[in-house]
């Protein structure tokens, strides 16, 4: 089945779909983007990811085309035409395509934004077997600029973090600034220690997480000690339990940092316990 998606308002066929080769998205990396999961149909922590949505719009000036409502509307209705129960709603939004390359930015009042949704379905995405077992990851410079707290689609040093791991036969990597653990290539880090969750405080260094929001709020009223402070590779190492969290692997435990294994080399438990309570309350606050 070809998927339905969305571009300037239109639904179409994805191999009918165009963007401009002028588009600053595809010149100068010049948009945002958000990724929505989908459980059951239904969407999860969508409200999240809109208002990051227009934080990450409003440090670029880029105006949000669409109302909350709109937004929502065309969200329902790919999940409807493509028939997604489990998986993932990527939208985009770029400064638009001004007709010709230049450094200097288009006027919004000629030049609108160009906007783009589509789907991708991951039957079974809360069952993935990787909780079951925990991810390798190692650590890699971070070599990103400086304002990670907006979600842009310049992804490529992720990108090649992802690789730099998959050769080292490893799931992800972390990434480390100054000496201490920013965040994964797509995800937030964390390690236990007892019963504290520790974690990166927010700043412009890492993206302000989603999922990272909801998970620090359940472990609080699970009543863990929550710490927001940076952490070295040699402490996480050292540490009882490690996982990440994103929108679309949700909760996911690390067992082993740069070769070192944690614990007996298997999930633990408070991973475990954030990923339950995390996927128990977003399935039943999904709209």
């Amino acid at each position: 089945m070809t998927r339905t998606v969305y571009v300037n308002g239109d639904y179409l066929p994805e191999d009918q779909a165009r963007v401009s080769i002028f588009d600053r998205a595809f010149l100068m990396a010049d948009g945002v983007y958000e990724v929505t999961s989908v459980l059951g149909g239904k969407l999860i922590d969508f409200d999240g990811h809109l208002k990051r949505l227009d934080r990450s719009l409003g440090e670029l000036e880029i105006r949000n085309p669409l109302s909350a409502d709109d937004w929502l509307a065309i969200h329902r209705e790919l999940v409807t035409v493509n028939e997604i129960t489990d998986g993932m709603i990527y939208l985009q939004v770029t400064r638009g395509a001004p007709g010709d390359r230049d450094f200097a930015w288009p006027d919004p009042e000629t030049c609108p934004p160009t906007v783009v949704l589509f789907t991708q379905s991951k039957p079974g995405l809360a069952e993935s077997p990787a909780a079951k077992v925990g991810m390798k990851v190692i650590s890699i410079e971070d070599l990103r600029w400086g304002r990670r707290d907006i979600k842009t689609v310049q992804l490529l040093y992720p990108s090649m973090g992802k690789m730099m791991a998959k050769k080292a036969g490893c799931d992800d990597a972390w990434l480390v600034e100054d000496g201490f653990v920013t965040e994964g290539t797509s995800n937030n880090t964390y390690i236990v220690k007892g019963n504290s969750i520790i974690t990166r405080e927010l700043s412009h260094d890492i993206l302000h997480g989603i999922t990272r929001a909801a998970v620090l709020r359940f472990a609080r009223e699970a009543q863990m000690e929550v710490i927001e402070r940076p952490f070295t590779i040699a402490e996480a190492q050292d540490a009882d339990e490690a996982f990440i969290t994103s929108a679309s692997a949700f909760v996911m435990p690390v067992v082993e940092i740069d070769g070192a294994v944690l614990g007996d080399g298997k999930p633990g438990k408070v991973a475990a316990r954030m990923r339950e309570i995390y996927l128990d309350e977003m399935r039943k606050a999904a709209i």
